[in-house]
């Protein structure tokens, strides 16, 4: 009895009125603030590739394999999380060996496996199917082998097949677009179906979600984009980033806008929580709401982009100024997460009180996991990228184009 005595009292410090012994400690930490994150990146960049594919957005051609890998890169970690969070992960295979359908959370592993086998998976399949089959003919060995099994041993690259390759592409993509918005929709929908949780309960909260992983998907790929061609000796397209901006900022003023309305509806409800969350987000999520999510996250990249359209700027202070955008924007998305999961659960039941959040650097639970788990989709798209070479028929064509010395 000592030792929880002992153990509770330095965070007994931070609590502010009343509140039930079992909320003294969160039940849900950075783990779980990091898997809606990883989970809205995988969605808005897999959205951004169907601009391509399905509404033939040309100018954003230079970044749709990217988009691709960036997505499957993160989806593949996205689970990890929660994994970790759980306190025996090896028996998470029994929400599929049992299914519940009665229960949100055990239903979104079949959410995911149809995401991740019959959407993601298909698509990149049928798109590098071509040069899957190329390299395989040009290699030799073990990585000859590898890629014939890449490709199911698949060697037709005839004009019909590969038409039946973009054909597959295209239909999958159309399929994939609801599935990705289900994928991150039905994350705020567990959120916001908690009755019992007003700060999580809004109708608007898995629309809130998916607009604010578009956003996060798409400065993801500016980012990204603005990164590996240089590192690949190529010139950045401005057409092509000058219409990534103009969709992250397009698509920003949907979610600030949504985010408003929430605001404006929870405080025109008034119901007998607004005096304990107004009291949460003036002492407790002032910082990482007001500051962080709102002002770096979504006004001043808002403005930053809003400047860049109206005036001249020249080209290299606009690659500076979306780069710092894009960054803010993830600063900003990360911030919604956090204030969503952590700020959830730092108000009382009994709406009088207020407990805090004390994140450790060790262990599961902990900064350093979270980090590596952040660092994780980066490796293995790197990855992904020396398997398929996205960029490979885009250099050949340059190089044939290019008149030799």
């Amino acid at each position: 009895m000592e030792e929880i005595v002992q153990h509770l009292t330095p965070l007994l410090k931070e609590v502010t009125g009343y509140i039930y012994p079992n909320e003294i400690e969160l039940h849900w930490g950075l783990l779980v603030v990091l898997y809606p994150y990883l989970t809205g990146l995988v969605a808005g960049a897999f959205i951004l590739a169907s601009l391509v594919k399905v509404f033939n957005v040309k100018e954003l051609q230079p970044t749709y394999r990217l988009a691709l890998l960036t997505a499957l890169a993160f989806l593949v970690i996205a689970p990890l999380p929660l994994l970790a969070h759980l306190g025996h992960p090896e028996k998470s295979y029994e929400i599929f060996l049992t299914p519940n359908v009665n229960s949100a959370m055990a239903m979104f592993g079949f959410v995911y496996a149809w995401y991740l086998m019959a959407v993601l998976l298909l698509e990149l399949w049928f798109d590098f199917r071509k040069d899957m089959v190329v390299m395989a003919s040009e290699s030799k060995g073990l990585k000859k082998w590898f890629y014939k099994t890449l490709t199911l041993y698949s060697s037709d690259i005839s004009d019909k097949a590969v038409a039946f390759d973009h054909k597959a592409v295209k239909i999958i993509t159309i399929i994939g677009i609801p599935s990705a918005f289900l994928l991150h929709g039905y994350v705020g929908f567990i959120f916001g179906s908690i009755k019992a949780n007003p700060w999580w309960s809004s109708v608007l909260m898995p629309i809130v979600f998916l607009f604010s992983a578009i956003v996060s998907g798409i400065a993801l790929v500016l980012m990204l984009y603005m990164i590996i061609t240089p590192l690949r000796k190529k010139i950045i397209d401005m057409v092509c980033l000058d219409k990534l901006a103009s969709y992250l900022f397009y698509v920003m003023i949907i979610d600030f806008t949504l985010e408003i309305l929430d605001f404006i509806h929870r405080v025109y409800e008034s119901e007998e929580s607004i005096k304990i969350l107004a009291s949460l987000v003036q002492n407790r999520l002032f910082s990482s709401l007001v500051i962080m999510q709102v002002l770096m996250g979504m006004i001043i990249p808002l403005l930053i982009i809003a400047g860049v359209k109206t005036f001249k700027v020249p080209a290299e202070l606009r690659k500076l100024l979306y780069f710092i955008s894009a960054m803010l924007v993830q600063v900003g998305i990360f911030s919604t997460r956090w204030n969503v999961v952590i700020g959830g659960q730092l108000f009382s039941k009994s709406f009088m009180g207020l407990t805090t959040y004390k994140m450790t650097f060790f262990g599961l639970e902990g900064l350093f996991v979270s980090i590596a788990l952040l660092i994780m989709p980066f490796i293995n798209l790197w990855v992904l990228i020396k398997i398929l070479k996205p960029w490979r028929a885009e250099d050949a064509e340059l190089a044939a184009s290019t008149p030799s010395l």
